[in-house]
């Protein structure tokens, strides 16, 4: 990682009222049909490269640190490597979600050409089944051409709760045995809250515990970590969201949402969001937080632990020379 990249990454940390994370959704549509996902469809055609471009200078104003290319599935967009070195170019940190199905060794040279820093790869299952084909068995060449080829970093994400107890753990030492990073999701329903029929599942603490011993986990992977035990517990996790100022998910339409379960809240076009939404959204709650399991939100959420939700926004001063409040008095970009 460059210095200035570092320096950006730094300066978004010390500021809260920059993005950590921004996911951007580059197309909708998908090459699988997984029956427990709403996040995709058949006919969409890739957002244009140039209009991607202009949701990445917007986001490099913003002071954003990483952003991440979702979908849909990913590799769908002829562009992604372009868009990704543009990324790069603006010194932010770049990753990109994939079902590894489309993956190839020239896909993965130009992911290397392109600076991606990390591919996080969605496995569900050991084998295929009516919920999804996101299965090791069906992965596990890709798997293999990463791991001669990729010069990125690689992480696999697991939904636990998605397979009997004893597949999950054959699922944990596969992936260990390839040397790649493992994240472990709880289960959730549409909404993004806990799948509640998952705390009916017989010794799950132990189970998740025996897991996170046996995962390989970076410096960052623990960010945002220990709240599934409470949650695990008790069925509630309370936090601190920072949706909306420290996360922020673009849809297809260049629209930013709270995540990918709250679609048009708040609904504000990309290209017209600035440091006033993010302050109001980094103090104000949403409503959904005590049962969230949406991991992404609350690691790039977690850095703030220390601020107090309820802190008051104090609205930006003209700086010295302007006739109206503007960024310029609150923001200094690195």
């Amino acid at each position: 990682m460059k210095l200035r990249t570092i320096a950006r990454m730094l300066w978004t940390l010390r500021d809260p009222y920059r993005p950590v994370l921004a996911q951007i959704v580059v197309t909708r549509r998908c090459n699988l049909s997984c029956g427990y996902c709403n996040e995709y469809d058949k006919v969409s055609t890739p957002v244009e490269t140039a209009l991607l471009k202009r949701y990445i200078d917007h986001l490099a104003g913003l002071g954003t640190g990483i952003i991440t290319f979702t979908g849909g599935e990913t590799l769908l967009h002829p562009d992604l490597d372009e868009i990704i070195a543009y990324v790069v170019s603006q010194h932010i940190v770049c990753t990109s979600i994939t079902n590894g199905f489309l993956l190839s060794a020239d896909w993965i040279e130009k992911m290397n050409r392109s600076g991606l820093e990390l591919l996080q790869v969605s496995i569900d299952n050991l084998d295929p089944d009516e919920t999804s084909q996101k299965s090791f068995n069906l992965l596990k060449k890709k798997l293999l051409l990463l791991k001669q080829h990729a010069r990125f970093k690689i992480n696999i994400n697991a939904v636990l709760g998605s397979v009997a107890p004893d597949q999950t753990r054959t699922l944990v030492k596969e992936i260990q045995s390839l040397g790649f990073f493992m994240t472990v999701n709880l289960l959730h329903d549409d909404g993004g809250l806990l799948n509640r029929g998952l705390l009916e599942q017989q010794d799950l603490k132990a189970l998740f515990s025996e897991i996170q011993s046996h995962r390989r986990r970076s410096f960052t992977h623990r960010f945002g970590e220990g709240w599934e035990y409470e949650m695990i517990r008790t069925g509630r996790s309370d936090w601190k969201c920072r949706a909306g100022a420290r996360y922020l998910y673009v849809d297809e339409n260049g629209i930013v949402s709270y995540c990918s379960q709250r679609r048009g809240e708040p609904g504000i076009p990309l290209l017209e969001y600035g440091r006033t939404e993010t302050q109001r959204y980094f103090v104000e709650r949403k409503g959904c937080e005590p049962q969230c399991t949406i991991s992404c939100v609350r690691r790039a959420s977690a850095l703030d632990r220390f601020r107090f939700q309820e802190k008051a926004v104090i609205p930006p001063q003209p700086a010295p020379g302007c006739a109206a409040p503007c960024e310029c008095a609150t923001s200094s970009q690195p």
